[in-house]
This record gives C-alpha cells, sequence and structure tokens, in this order.
C-alpha cells in the first residue's frame, strides 16, 4: 500500500554524490545494507536524487558475503573520478580479502584525493594501503587487538565511527547508520538525516563520541562498581598483567574480599578470569594476525612460550601452534 511520506525540503545538487560500495569477499551484509538503505532513503525522504551507487568488486563478477547471499558487481576497480566516496566493505577473513590489487587500486584511487572509507573490517584493508598513517580510526572491537598490533601508526579509536578529513571508518553492524546519517545531516541537513532515522525506526543515534562495546555492566551482567572497576583494570593491562593483591588495593578492599567478589557473582577467581582474558586476547592475535608464538605470548603477559602453550592447551584444547597452523596463518 503505498503512503503519503512528508517531504523534506532540500537544495538537490546538480550531480548525485556516488558512493562506489567496494565489496570484499564474505564482507558483512549488515553493515554494507545499513550504509546504503540510509542512501535510499535520503533519496525517497527529499523526493531528489542526492545520492547514487555502484557496487564493485575484485573482478567485477559475484562476491558473496559472510552469510553466503551473493551479490552481483556493477564495476570491476576501476578507475574513479574525484568526486566520488570509495566504501570499502569488510567482514571475515579481511586479510585474505585485502589482495595485492585491491590495494594497489586503493592507493591509486587514494592518490587522485577520493575520499576512502571503511566498514567493519575493512579499515583493514585502509591501514594496510597506508592510507591510515597519521589518522583518527576504529575497526570492529573483536579486530582491535590484532590492528593495535600491526598498525601502531593509526591513531585507533573505539568509537563508533570516525571521520578524520577525508578517510572515514565505521565499527561495522549498525555502526554504518550513524556513519551514514553524520554525512546525510553534513551534507543536507539534520532534519533530512532524522527523517531517515525515523523512516528506519532508528532512535538512539550514536555520534563519533560514543563507543562500540556495551559498558562492563552490561556485558557481564552485574552492576557492581568495584567489580567493574577491577575488570577495566584487567582489560587494560594485559601485557603486564596487575597481581590480584594489587586490584584490590586500588578499588579499596582485601584481597580475600575480591576472592569473593569473583566467585560470588563470575564463579571464577580473579586469577582464573585474567587468565581467560589475556588467552582470548591471544587467540585474536594467533588468528588475525602474523605475530609469531613467542610475540603473541610475550603481548599477553606470558613469560614463556612453554607457559603459554600450557595455558593455552587447558583452555582451549589444543596448542597456540596448532590454532595457527588451522587457520592458515604462517608463523
Amino acid at each position: 500500500m503505498d503512503t503519503e511520506i512528508q517531504i523534506v525540503e532540500v537544495e538537490a545538487p546538480k550531480k548525485a554524490k556516488r558512493f562506489v560500495f567496494v565489496l570484499l569477499e564474505q564482507f558483512t551484509m549488515l553493515s554494507f545494507a545499513s550504509a546504503v538503505e540510509c542512501l535510499r532513503i535520503a533519496n525517497r525522504m527529499s523526493n531528489a536524487e542526492l545520492y547514487s551507487w555502484a557496487l564493485a568488486g575484485d573482478g567485477g563478477e559475484m562476491v558473496a558475503c559472510s552469510n553466503g547471499t551473493e551479490f552481483k558487481l556493477q564495476m570491476d576497480l576501476d578507475e574513479l573520478t574525484r568526486d566520488d566516496v570509495v566504501i570499502v566493505c569488510g567482514g571475515i577473513d579481511v586479510q585474505k580479502a585485502t589482495n595485492k590489487r585491491v590495494l594497489n587500486w586503493l592507493r591509486r584511487e587514494a592518490r587522485r584525493g577520493v575520499v576512502m572509507g571503511g566498514l567493519c573490517t575493512a579499515s583493514y584493508a585502509l591501514a594496510k594501503a597506508g592510507l591510515l598513517d597519521g589518522k583518527r580510526a576504529t575497526i570492529h572491537w573483536e579486530n582491535q587487538d590484532s590492528f593495535a598490533e600491526e598498525f601502531e601508526e593509526v591513531d585507533l579509536t573505539k568509537s563508533v565511527f570516525v571521520v578524520d578529513g577525508n578517510r572515514i571508518t565505521a565499527a561495522g553492524g549498525t555502526a554504518s547508520l550513524d556513519l551514514m546519517l553524520k554525512i546525510i545531516a553534513d551534507d543536507h541537513g539534520e532534519e533530512l538525516a532524522s527523517a531517515v532515522a525515523d523512516q528506519l525506526i532508528y532512535s538512539s543515534i550514536r555520534t563519533d563520541q560514543d563507543t562500540q562495546r556495551l559498558s562492563i555492566p552490561t556485558r557481564i551482567g552485574v552492576r557492581h562498581p568495584k567489580l567493574s572497576r577491577v575488570i577495566q583494570m584487567m582489560e587494560q593491562n594485559i601485557e603486564e598483567p596487575i597481581s590480584p593483591a594489587t586490584l584490590a588495593k586500588d578499588v579499596g578492599m582485601s584481597t580475600r574480599q575480591l576472592e569473593r567478589l569473583f566467585r560470588r557473582y563470575l564463579t571464577r577467581s580473579p586469577k582464573r578470569y585474567y587468565m581467560e582474558l589475556r588467552l582470548q586476547k591471544a587467540r585474536n592475535l594467533l588468528m588475525q594476525t602474523d605475530m609469531s608464538v613467542i610475540n603473541v605470548a610475550l603481548a599477553c603477559g606470558f613469560a614463556s612460550p612453554s607457559h603459554f602453550s600450557k595455558c593455552y592447551r587447558a583452555h582451549y584444547q589444543t596448542t597456540p601452534y596448532r590454532e595457527r597452523g588451522a587457520h592458515g596463518r604462517r608463523d
């Protein structure tokens, strides 16, 4: 059933602003769909062709996203105009999808002055091409550890999205909505952006000041300020772990009280919980980077590879070397 919509009056450009979505193999559908739907609805709500878009990719034929759905591409990695906006869409195993041809194309188009963006894990592709050096950027929280280890020259944040000059990055998922609503507001005003959000039934628009992960109390399902503070200190000190005695002292508790607090709410000791955090980071680094096993061990607070291997096997029922081999990374 057709319904009459309230048109938002804006000054239509002489030529629609074109977004070229570069779809890498195994890209995440949600982050891509969130972005392109904002553009479509902006056109509808303004009754004008403010934006156009094209789907591009290596080979220019077909590409599959991480849920298996295939998309027909409209163009190969062709030469663009300076007014185009490139949005690279990443997802699972972005390192493999970021091949030499993609990197060379990104560098070439960046030299031409094209605005470059990355959604979800595609910030990796931009960083690998050297396009985020000295820039603020973000990436999906699951890839933050490995990204920070590999690209020290990038000012990595935990924001849902970042706009730094002609480089734009979003953390994935619904963060693409927030980024595109920001772009629409900058281009054509807050009224249109709000109308687009309304159509999407999206009532909690976030800014670049919002962080992507849930708060610690929400994540662990416990609202206890001292417990949250201790977990925050643990998460911020993985490479050089802090002793339970020091953690307890810093929040005004005895070590025994801290032990009871963890066992009551998390059914494990502070030492066990801390070890699990360190091993989780180690697994991310093994699967997402080419760091040697010994460097992964050191980055996660283990003094020796043998101790690291013993702890890793006890938790994941496999060794770090086998984990690396199973995911096709080199050591």
